[in-house]
Formats: C-alpha cells, sequence, structure tokens
C-alpha cells in the first residue's frame, strides 16, 4: 500500500496491512502457505532436467508403454469413486 495512503487515512502502514488481511482473507491464507515453503533447492531444476532426459530417453528407446488418456481417466474414477 502506498505509504500515502495509510498516512493520509491516519493509519499507521502495520494497521492498513490487519485491514487489508481482514477483507481479504485469501490474503492470510497465502502468507501462511509462502511461510512453510523453506528455501529453493538450488539443485531442484537440474534434478528435474535429469529426470526429463531420463524420461524421454526411455520413451525414445521403446522401454515404457504409454496408455491412452481416456484408460488412465477410467481407472482413476474406478479407484476413486468406484464407477
Amino acid at each position: 500500500m502506498p505509504q500515502n495512503v495509510s498516512r493520509d487515512l491516519g493509519f499507521r502502514r502495520e494497521e492498513a496491512e490487519h485491514l487489508l488481511v481482514r477483507a481479504d482473507p485469501m490474503i492470510e491464507v497465502q502468507k501462511i502457505l509462502a511461510s512453510l515453503d523453506g528455501p529453493g533447492d538450488p539443485d531442484a531444476e537440474v534434478a528435474w532436467q535429469a529426470e526429463i532426459a531420463r524420461r524421454v530417453a526411455a520413451l525414445e528407446a521403446g522401454n515404457v508403454k504409454l496408455e491412452p488418456w481416456e484408460d488412465v481417466k477410467w481407472r482413476i474414477e474406478k479407484a476413486i469413486l468406484g464407477r
């Protein structure tokens, strides 16, 4: 919030932010969820790139059997929803 707005309304910045949180509870939820995240893993990007390369190589070598989405979706619905 711009400093002049909170000053003009007679609020301190913290009070103005508290009022915003009360007006929009999702702001507080977002803050809580963000606080649960630890620092980012610097090796995660490299690890994902290696995993993607491994999976692509397995596909290209014919070592992986792919399934049509409709079959997978049906199996998930049956397991979860009992359909």
